[in-house]
């Protein structure tokens, strides 16, 4: 079966977000004075070959730890979808 698996990348609490706060200054300089903060990460789509929707996760997460994501300095979540 094929998933499609959407992995969401963020900086963790704490390590300093140098592009958010590029484009929190954007924002609040275009008029947008409701804002709060802003952080900025990265969206990345996987299709994945798998038995079922829990080993699709895990092949997913098993990129994430070797490739995808710097685990000093981000965390990450995965959402996976069937696709036929």
């Amino acid at each position: 079966m094929k998933y499609h698996v959407k992995v969401l990348t963020y900086l963790k609490d704490g390590v300093l977000d140098t592009q958010g706060k590029a484009v929190a200054r954007s924002l609040t300089g275009a008029g947008h004075t409701s804002l709060l903060n802003c952080r900025v990460g990265k969206y990345i789509q996987l299709w994945i070959e798998a038995d079922s929707s829990e080993s699709a996760y895990r092949e997913a997460e098993r990129m994430c730890d070797e490739v995808l994501v710097n685990e000093l300095i981000e965390d990450f979540s995965i959402e996976v979808d069937e696709r036929q």
